[in-house]
């Protein structure tokens, strides 16, 4: 949460700061949502009840639809784009209908606000051969942390795991034998996804020559260390990522989540069926998967309108 935000919390009337108390409570305890993931609704949420507050409103059930809709109006003329806006929208009724079922306020006011649907933009992907120059670009390293590399690339793209799930594997999450990772996902849901040759080789060699030679007391179990010996950091994958892809001739920008998407695509580009790709990513709706059919789609159209005579 940020210096402003924070401010702003400490700022609401007792009772509306309760409110956001038991809402905070609500997420973390009951839907067990990811720390990121709490952060965003409560601080639209802090954003809601500090508008309620300047309308005037001391008490939750003073929250209407005029001060929802008047809500996203105002981050509308600060600029706020289509997809804030949808994803603000969400915010509020997410909020409105936790008030409701706690019995704060008489009725869900949020089941009637609208807002524009956000523009789901297609994720830039790798072509095949840019994906294999990119987890090959730190192949025969040594040193430790050049083979940590090694394997942080060939398990992102092999597996399409998270970069949280990523640094959260322990070393017993790992069956070599089965070449499957163990993940701990998004609502604590767990799932086994399976990994490659290329993969188990660049483990063999970090667990065998890499691990050990950063391995400190306070290492733990975690599988992927930093140059402390502690469980490594998000932050430094994400570098490791941009540093591999900048190196490559022609590939987008991307990082950790761009290995993901393009580990999707293709798999799907290789004849996998929907469901399966579902699995694999973790997503809890197969409407999120649908996007990767998007993104081949406009794959084959790019290749038919470089190939075909009369395209």
């Amino acid at each position: 949460m940020s210096a402003g935000t924070a401010e702003t919390r400490a700022a609401l009337p007792t009772a509306l700061a309760a409110a956001l108390e038991g809402y905070e409570d609500h997420l973390r305890t009951q839907r067990d949502l990811s720390d990121h993931t709490v952060r965003g609704y409560v601080t639209d949420a802090v954003s809601l009840l500090d508008h309620l507050a300047r309308r005037g409103g001391g008490q939750v059930h003073d929250l209407d639809l005029a001060t929802l809709r008047s809500w996203l109006a105002q981050g509308r003329t600060r600029g706020h784009g289509r997809a804030t806006t949808a994803r603000h929208a969400a915010s509020a009724r997410s909020f409105a209908a936790w008030l409701r079922r706690a019995g704060l306020i008489p009725e869900d006011v949020g089941l009637r606000l609208v807002s524009p649907k956000a523009h789901r933009t297609l994720p830039d992907v790798l072509a095949p051969d840019q994906a294999r120059a990119v987890v090959e670009s730190a192949a025969g390293a040594e040193e430790p942390i050049g083979l940590r590399d090694a394997v942080v690339l060939e398990l992102l793209y092999a597996s399409g795991i998270r970069v949280s799930e990523l640094v959260g594997l322990d070393i017993d999450d790992v069956d070599r034998s089965r070449r499957l990772l163990r993940v701990l996902g998004k609502g604590g849901k767990e799932r086994s996804v399976p990994y490659g040759v290329p993969a188990e080789q660049a483990l063999d060699a970090w667990l065998t020559r890499g691990r050990p030679a950063l391995a400190v007391p306070g290492s733990g179990p975690a599988l992927l260390l930093g140059a402390r010996g502690r469980r490594l950091d998000p932050r430094e994958v994400r570098r490791t990522v941009h540093s591999a892809v900048a190196g490559t001739d022609g590939a987008p920008d991307i990082g950790p989540h761009g290995l993901r998407h393009s580990a999707a695509t293709h798999v799907l580009e290789g004849g996998a069926d929907l469901r399966s790709v579902q699995e694999l990513l973790g997503h809890a709706s197969l409407a999120t998967t649908q996007i990767y059919t998007h993104v081949t789609v406009e794959r084959l159209r790019a290749v038919h309108a470089q190939a075909h005579p009369r395209a």
